[in-house]
């Protein structure tokens, strides 16, 4: 896929351009922030209602992001941060992929 940044006249804020999509960095940053913090919890521990309280509380954020956003680091499959059975492998992909947008926009 395709992405380019762009700085509009209106708000000088960078965004990352994907095809006709448009995404904050602002977005981009909020959601970095929140799963690389729940993924690091994630991945270490050893208690059953912690994962899966960080499991519920990463598909609750993700019912509320920007859903261009969503869409581009799920690759269009629904069940994205959101499966039990995937999620491990889901939120260490998810952060992969936006800290490349990160350092794309960065350039």
């Amino acid at each position: 896929m395709a992405m380019c940044i762009a700085k509009t006249k209106v708000n000088s804020a960078p965004r990352v351009m994907t095809h006709e999509r448009m995404i904050s960095r602002y977005n981009i940053e909020t959601a970095y922030s929140f799963m690389h913090q729940k993924m690091r919890v994630y991945i270490h521990s050893n208690m059953e209602w912690q994962r899966e309280d960080i499991e519920y509380a990463i598909s609750s954020y993700v019912d509320e992001m920007n859903p261009e956003l969503y869409s581009l680091i799920s690759g269009g499959r629904e069940d994205y941060l959101r499966n039990h059975i995937r999620f491990e492998h889901d939120i260490c992909e998810a952060v992969d992929k936006l800290e490349v947008l990160l350092l794309q926009e960065s350039q």
